[in-house]
């Protein structure tokens, strides 16, 4: 049974997310964190440490979602601030 193209685009930015760096960092820095707190007993820097990977993920998904935006805006003929602009106007 042939893959069909939505199922292939998954399948793509999975493996694509899996190599994201900030996905890379966000392991390494458990690991470090585990390593600094369990091995060698430095319990307030595996805390430290340990608070890194939400804030790599965070930078990692506010990255995505501009970058989704503008190529949707690019897609549909829109430029972001200008349409924001009239929204903004409209709303008033």
């Amino acid at each position: 049974m042939a893959t069909s193209t939505p199922e292939r685009e998954v399948t793509e930015a999975a493996q694509k997310t899996g190599t994201d760096p900030w996905v890379i960092a966000a392991g390494a820095s458990v690991i470090l964190s585990w390593y600094e707190f369990f091995l060698r007993d430095n319990k307030e820097m595996g805390l430290f440490v340990g608070l890194w990977p939400p804030t790599f993920l965070a930078f990692a998904s506010y990255f995505e979602q501009r970058r989704m935006g503008s190529v949707l805006d690019r897609i549909t003929g829109r430029s972001g601030v200008i349409d924001s602009v009239e929204r903004m106007i409209q709303n008033r």
